[in-house]
């Protein structure tokens, strides 16, 4: 961004009005982390921590452990591949709605036949059990619709999560 006088004289007034720097680039069309470095750059009084702490009580000793987290794969569903057989997840079950397949797809060996079949890999790359769904594609895409369902994710606008 162009940071302009009249910018920077409205980033200044934002400011001391005491707006988050999340609101200040939504009113400026800037994003927080513009807002934050160019507030930098100005050397403007730093603003105090959005979380609020009762200064009487003490704060937790750090132990130098990080906290363990579940691996990822624990919270997903289990998809099965079809060269190996299924193994239980310890996680709680996901109720996750799979996809209907009437009839299993036919499948073949790398290279992709036409541009009109789905591509999505099936296998590992390089062993002799690699091939491609081969489905049809969904039109502009080059997956079938299953394929595409797990392919494609909504991403989430970002402007939703500055705070």
């Amino acid at each position: 961004m162009d940071w302009t006088n009249e910018s920077i004289d409205r980033l200044r007034g934002l400011w001391a009005e005491g707006h988050s720097t999340a609101e200040i680039g939504r009113r400026m069309g800037v994003s927080k982390n513009a807002v934050v470095g160019k507030a930098h750059r100005l050397q403007l009084p730093a603003r105090p921590s959005p979380i609020r702490r009762d200064p009487a009580t003490p704060r937790p000793v750090a132990t130098g452990r990080r906290p363990t987290l579940p691996p990822l794969r624990a919270a997903l569903p289990s998809v099965p591949r079809r060269e190996e057989p299924a193994k239980p997840f310890a996680a709680a079950p996901v109720a996750v709605a799979a996809p209907v397949l009437e009839k299993p797809p036919v499948v073949r060996a790398f290279p992709r036949v036409s541009n009109k079949t789905c591509c999505w890999p099936i296998g590992e790359p390089g062993t002799e059990g690699f091939h491609f769904c081969c489905s049809a594609a969904i039109a502009g895409k080059p997956y079938c619709p299953e394929h595409a369902s797990l392919a494609y994710v909504r991403v989430k606008d970002r402007r939703e999560d500055a705070a």
